[in-house]
């Protein structure tokens, strides 16, 4: 088997405005893993509020090249076991678990889907983000959009915006990337009309979550707080729903895990996304027949995507029906 990867740019359609700053870009690191003339593909990407250096995961994956060459064709299960022997940050370890993913079922001429026996009847269909900005531009952006299902952003808590975007009767979901106070956090969950809203995602920061309440008339998803499988326990008495990210928690192979454990503590699930290319998203979009939400536009604000495979558009997660995860390069 032979690693090669690639530190890429991926360019914003527009400034991407969230609660923790203003992006115009995102860095991404390429991951290829090829054998008899078949290659699978993952990606990781820099999130600057997760302390990500993609210079150090480069400096990483030379140490462990050759520990990862020499390993022979396994099941992907397996080798997640072997990969997780090398010490590997949870956004390179999906990288590598995807890619290698995405090469087995290139191997046996299966897609995940087929590997894994998972639904496609039922897709759930994604959100698309509507960065903060002042309300009448981020309600002209809904109303002018395709999709159906929206994800807005707010720095902190007004209101007016609230009133007004629930007056639109769309399906709308609030992310305001931790900037609630305990005080907006009590008020939202008192409000009976915020039960309107699809979701409202990581209100507080990290580890300030005992202020909610699950039964009240928030849906609480939990983002950041909610990281791996071992998270999902303790947040029982706040949130109703969880936000599992590939990256977070470290590919396809503890997602699956963590789906089966979610389901099993009666959370909503939904699958999302950072900033990705159509690498990142095609993974994810594999999933969404087992979960209740999914956020999966990132590929979908970047102008220069560097590969195919499955997509979404205007929400509806559209399946290749390629082997692996069905990637391939343009």
């Amino acid at each position: 088997m032979e690693l090669k990867f690639e530190l890429k740019k991926l360019q914003l359609k527009e400034t991407f405005s969230i609660a923790y700053g203003n992006y115009n870009h995102r860095d991404a690191l390429l991951i290829e893993l090829s054998h008899q003339n078949c290659k699978g593909y993952g990606e990781c990407v820099a999130i600057d509020y997760y302390q990500i250096n993609l210079q150090d995961f480069v400096l990483k994956l030379k140490k462990v090249q050759h520990q990862i060459e020499i390993q022979k064709i396994i099941h992907p299960k397996e080798f997640f076991k072997f990969l997780l022997d090398l010490n590997l940050h949870s956004f390179l370890l999906s990288a590598l678990d995807c890619a290698y993913w995405d090469l087995f079922g290139k191997l046996e001429n299966k897609s995940f889907l087929e590997l894994n026996q998972l639904p496609t009847d039922n897709l759930i269909e994604s959100s698309i983000t509507i960065s903060i900005g002042n309300i009448e531009n981020q309600i002209n952006k809904i109303q002018k959009s395709e999709w159906i299902r929206f994800k807005v952003k707010c720095k902190g808590l007004n209101k007016n915006d609230i009133e007004k975007l629930l007056k639109l009767n769309k399906d709308i979901a609030l992310d305001s990337n931790a900037s609630f106070t305990d005080e907006d956090c009590i008020w939202l969950q008192k409000n009976t009309e915020v039960q309107r809203f699809s979701y409202l995602e990581q209100p507080r920061s990290i580890d300030h979550y005992k202020i909610l309440k699950k039964e009240g008339f928030a849906n609480w998803m939990a983002d950041e707080d909610c990281q791996n499988i071992d998270s999902l326990e303790e947040l029982i008495p706040y949130y109703k729903s969880i936000n599992i990210k590939l990256m977070k928690c470290g590919g396809l192979t503890p997602a699956l895990e963590m789906i089966k454990k979610a389901r099993e503590l009666n959370y909503k699930i939904m699958i999302g996304c950072m900033t990705e290319s159509t690498v990142g998203i095609s993974a994810g979009c594999l999933l969404t027949g087992l979960v209740d939400f999914a956020d999966l536009d990132g590929a979908n604000l970047i102008s220069n995507d560097y590969a195919t495979g499955n997509f979404v558009e205007n929400g509806k997660i559209i399946l290749s029906g390629k082997p692996g995860l069905g990637i391939d390069l343009k």
